[in-house]
């Protein structure tokens, strides 16, 4: 049992570092082409950061592992918004910033919702699946959630284009080409370690399911959903020492729209996926957990997440993983 955890772990470990290995090298070749920093941020750094679930998303699917798909990616999003921004809360009191309370968490409530919709049926779909033309409606929400911020600092991205262009001398054109070829490099063995890092985490948490009795929803819901989350749980710790605790708040919220929209959506796209009662059970706590989160920003402190409030968050997270196992 626990040299099948651990290689669940290895698995994990090797998700993060090729998911982080991926994403420099993408960025350097996307500033090489002065593809401009926000821009970087809100599409390369953003679906880095959750290629974890993205890999263990394709490749559960493909092994039709689909409890694995969907715990992971309702686990992440309870780890989140429960645990991480709890202990950060915990940790520092910290703000909440205007775009986050009035943008990114209402739209995080309602991905959560269509979610529940789309496995209850009540967007015409057959209950308790969701399927790939929803999980194409998904994609195109995840797409517009995206493109929403590009829009609104379209100028913004276009005068700095333009000055890296402007700005670029000889040298660093000839620099540039030898970059762009170490981060092609570094791309190829970013997309190696999360081939290898998936497979290990779904065939691992498939034994242990198989042979201990452990149901897939229960290993999709706490180790793998709780490991891929890691990377986040890190820099936003990380991020409330230094007090950058602010931006982590907001980098929280858009992961947990991004598993809604685009990891779910992805697994559906590729196999139906069936969303079992337990599940419905994870995803109600989930909507109560983002409208509580919600209105905390409204609640004294306003637009602050003070200690109390994150305890109550941990608190429920730890009741929720208490509920799992008992």
């Amino acid at each position: 049992m626990l040299l099948n955890i651990l290689a669940i772990f290895v698995g994990l470990a090797l998700l993060i570092i090729g998911a982080d290995t991926l994403v420099k090298g993408a960025s350097n070749i996307a500033k090489k082409f002065h593809i401009p920093e926000i821009l970087i941020g809100l599409t390369i750094v953003a679906i880095g950061t959750s290629m974890p679930e993205l890999i263990i998303t394709v490749t559960s699917a493909k092994k039709s592992s689909i409890d694995l798909i969907v715990g992971n990616s309702i686990g992440s999003d309870l780890c989140n918004l429960l645990f991480i921004l709890g202990m950060m809360a915990i940790i520092r009191p910290i703000p909440i910033q205007k775009e986050t309370k009035k943008i990114h968490i209402p739209i995080a409530f309602l991905s959560t919702v269509i979610i529940y919709a789309m496995s209850i049926g009540i967007l015409g779909g057959k209950e308790n699946v969701i399927h790939s033309f929803d999980g194409i409606i998904l994609i195109l929400l995840f797409i517009a959630y995206v493109i929403y911020p590009v829009l609104l600092d379209r100028k913004k991205i276009i005068e700095e284009y333009r000055k890296e262009i402007e700005q670029e001398t000889a040298e660093e054109k000839k620099i540039g080409k030898k970059n762009v070829i170490l981060s092609i490099l570094l791309m190829i063995v970013g997309i190696v370690l999360l081939k290898i890092g998936g497979d290990l985490v779904v065939d691992y948490a498939t034994i242990i399911a198989r042979v201990y009795g452990i149901s897939e929803r229960i290993i999709g819901l706490t180790i793998v959903a709780i490991g891929t989350a890691l990377p986040e749980m890190i820099t936003s710790l990380i991020a409330v020492i230094t007090g950058d605790a602010d931006i982590a708040v907001g980098n929280l919220i858009g992961s947990s729209v991004l598993n809604s929209f685009l990891i779910l959506g992805i697994g559906a796209v590729i196999t139906p996926l069936t969303i079992s009662a337990e599940f419905t059970e994870n995803l109600l706590l989930l909507i109560f957990s983002t409208a509580l989160l919600w209105l905390f920003c409204y609640l004294p402190k306003k637009d602050m997440l003070t200690r109390p409030k994150g305890l109550i968050l941990v608190l429920i997270f730890s009741l929720y993983m208490i509920k799992l196992f008992v």
